[in-house]
Parts: structure tokens; sequence; C-alpha cells
């Protein structure tokens, strides 16, 4: 299963380099405000479900662009979850960060996952009970044990803005706290670098279950922690995602606990 989903995830970038060497072609439409799809998302997807479904035609799907497939609610045991191009508006203008990130859940469970970026040609796997690996090579989360020593990941407000003032505030609380915040524009990319250590921990309100499924995966079988805002593991759905190194995580929770959805309804 996973040597499929990495099959399907160099089907997708290879669409999506090939678009990228003549941008100005590419069709971009607003699905909402600041948020966008391109031709390209959706020829990545297609191509990426036709290979996942040739190999296991009953398996459910959930993706960014076609959404659940009609029998994802059949009590199927497999749902494989997908974002054809997480960083889209990186995209569009030619900002080298984004990735295709594809998960296999299985009775609840993230099983499988792949985070490939085709601009880098690095591919990030996971297999649950069985490490994470990038190019084959197996990856770690940093050692960082202080707030104070770790840089931090994040995403900022874009589509909806009715939480922007809730972010500044948290943006000033993490400021104060670590050594530093990175905005890069693709959650599932970040999710990887924290696997792999470039990033000690990350943050962001309001993902998809396709931003997080397969970085979620990447991170814990790196020895890191994913969970909401409060701790919890129920984060697929819930939206708040925060993730880092063990120790790195607790502090985070405690800062960020005030700010969760819980807490602000």
């Amino acid at each position: 299963m996973l040597n499929t989903a990495i099959k399907a995830a160099r089907r997708g970038a290879t669409l999506i380099n090939r678009a990228s060497f003549d941008l100005d072609r590419v069709s971009v439409t607003e699905k909402h405000f600041n948020d966008f799809v391109t031709e390209v998302d959706q020829a990545a997807e297609a191509a990426i479900i036709e290979v996942l479904k040739t190999a296991y035609p009953d398996h459910a799907i959930l993706a960014e662009e076609s959404g659940a497939s009609a029998n994802l609610h059949d009590e199927n045991d497999y749902v494989w979850i997908i974002d054809p191009l997480d960083g889209t508006t990186n995209f569009i203008h030619g900002f080298p960060q984004y990735c295709v990130s594809i998960a296999l859940q299985h009775r609840g469970i993230i099983t499988q996952a792949v985070v490939y970026d085709p601009t880098r040609n690095e591919l990030f796997t996971a297999s649950k009970g069985a490490g994470a690996f990038l190019n084959e090579k197996r990856i770690r989360v940093t050692r960082c044990d202080k707030i104070a020593d770790a840089l931090i990941g994040t995403g900022f407000p874009s589509r909806d803005l009715s939480g922007l003032d809730q972010y500044m505030e948290m943006f000033k609380v993490m400021t104060g706290k670590c050594q530093g915040l990175r905005r890069p524009g693709s959650a599932a990319l970040d999710l990887a670098y924290v696997a792999m250590g470039r990033l000690d921990g990350f943050f962001e309100k309001g993902l998809a279950p396709w931003d997080v499924a397969a970085g979620s995966l990447l991170i814990t079988e790196a020895g890191g922690i994913v969970g909401t805002f409060s701790g919890e593991s129920d984060y697929l759905y819930k939206g708040d995602v925060l993730a880092g190194t063990p120790k790195v995580f607790g502090q985070m929770v405690n800062l960020l606990q005030p700010f969760a959805a819980s807490a602000t309804k």
C-alpha cells in the first residue's frame, strides 16, 4: 500500500513539475476568498486517484478538490486522504514550497503516509510501527527540549480572517517564547519538516484532514507528538493542530491551550 501511495504521489508530481515550467499558462480559480485551485491541482488529484483506485477499487477517497467518494460512509475500512498540491498559492507564484500529500486511514487510524516535495525530490514516507523516512533514510525529530531553543512552524489565517486577532495574540505569545517562527505556506511539508528535524514544532488553526493526515504519521513515527491545542489526540477532524518533539509539544500545549477551540467558544 505504501508503494502504491508513492507511485500515486510521483504520478501527480509529474504533472505539477511540468506545469511549473510555464506558470503563465496555468488556469487559476478562486474557490473562496484567498482560496485558490488550479487546473494542476485537479489534474494531479485525478492522476493520484486513478493510481489508487486501480490498485484498490473498493477503497474510499477523501480528497481536497473532489471531496468524498460515494462509498466513504459505507463502513469502509480503508480511506485514502489526499491533498494533490498543498501550497497552491506558493505554486501559483513560483515559490518552491509545496507538496503532494497522501495518507491511508484504516479503521480510523492513519497507517501509511507519503509527503512528496517535487521541487527538491524529497520523498517522506511512513508506515505505522515501521518508522519514518526521507528518501529511504530513517529520520527522527530533534532532541530539542526547551521551547526557548526551538524553531517553530505555523500558518497565518488567509481565508477566514475572523480569527486574525486571536492569531496575532498567539503570534505574540510564541514569538516571546521560542527562538523563531516560520510560515512557509504548506502545512503538510511543515509537518514533514518537524519529523526530520528542520523544525522543532508546529501549530496552526483551521486545517483540513488532508493537510495533516500524512504529516502526523511522519511525526509520530519519528518520535514526536501530534495533538490539538489542548494536547488531545483527536486532531484530524478538529482543525487545530499542534506538533513537536515530546518536551516542546508539552510546553506548546501550556502556551496555546487558552486558544483551543473548546476554550474560545
